[in-house]
């Protein structure tokens, strides 16, 4: 069964790109981003992994007090880490600008 959450942050930068980066594997997570063109950002996670809606904000919530952007994201994750789930955040939006 997938588990389907959403969050919202504010933003006040924009980003120039769309970006897709990792895959949907075990152990691994696939990230869509591109522009958005509100003062926020909204993210969609689906994940296989049930229960971990407030690791997800807390790693979330870390990526978009450094990273202020109004971006809309989809995460499609299989079991990733909280490490390679930034890890994916990063290169992300490193690409997208």
């Amino acid at each position: 069964m997938i588990e389907t959450l959403t969050y919202e942050f504010p933003a006040t930068q924009s980003v120039e790109h769309r970006s897709h980066v990792g895959v949907v594997a075990s152990g691994n997570c696939e990230i869509l981003l591109e522009p958005s063109s509100d003062q926020r950002s909204a993210v969609v996670v689906r994940t296989s992994v049930s229960g971990f809606d407030g690791t997800w904000q807390a790693v979330l919530g870390r990526f978009f007090a450094r990273n202020p952007v109004a971006v809309a994201i989809e995460i499609n994750d299989f079991g990733a880490t909280p490490a390679v789930v930034a890890l994916r955040l990063e290169q992300a939006l490193e690409s997208a600008q």
